[in-house]
């Protein structure tokens, strides 16, 4: 098996506490919401913290499609939020899970810095493509601009 870490880092107008909100704590209802293709996030086992699965279906190409993602940490204090895409479509041929390691820190002018840690974990030795981390990173800022988005047009959100 091997395991290829792509790292990236984004900055945010908003304060880390409201995006983490956004991205962790409120985004079940808030992602089908402000991202027309994701339909439902639901929990199929847990209680919402580590260990717990979810479903998040979607439609692609005029079909209903889901993944699981697995969550492994979530720390508000901390503002770091861990899970792993452990099935469904969401997996390229030949990678076993895609790990996330997320945190959110203080920014300039009272934004954030968001540090994000992804870890391919293939079923072989070969490398996801460059296409592959192309289209993955589209969808992980897409999702992040979205709610950020949300934010910064509704100021009451807290």
């Amino acid at each position: 098996m091997g395991v290829f870490n792509v790292d990236d880092e984004t900055t945010s107008v908003v304060a880390p506490a409201i995006l983490y909100k956004a991205l962790v704590i409120d985004a079940d209802t808030l992602t089908p919401k402000v991202i027309d293709a994701i339909k439902s996030v639901e929990i199929v086992e847990g209680n919402g913290g580590a260990g717990t699965i979810k479903k998040v279906t979607f439609v692609e190409d005029g079909e209903s499609k889901h993944v699981l993602h697995k969550i492994e940490l979530v720390d508000v204090a901390n503002w770091a939020y861990n899970y792993s895409i452990v099935g469904g479509v969401g997996l390229p041929e030949g990678v076993e899970k895609i790990s996330f390691e997320a945190k959110l820190s203080a920014g300039p002018n009272g934004g954030s810095v968001g540090k994000l840690s992804v870890k391919y974990f293939t079923k072989g030795d070969a490398a996801p493509s460059e296409e592959q981390l192309k289209k993955d990173k589209a969808k992980g800022d897409g999702l992040f601009k979205a709610l950020e988005g949300y934010c910064v047009a509704n100021p009451d959100y807290n």
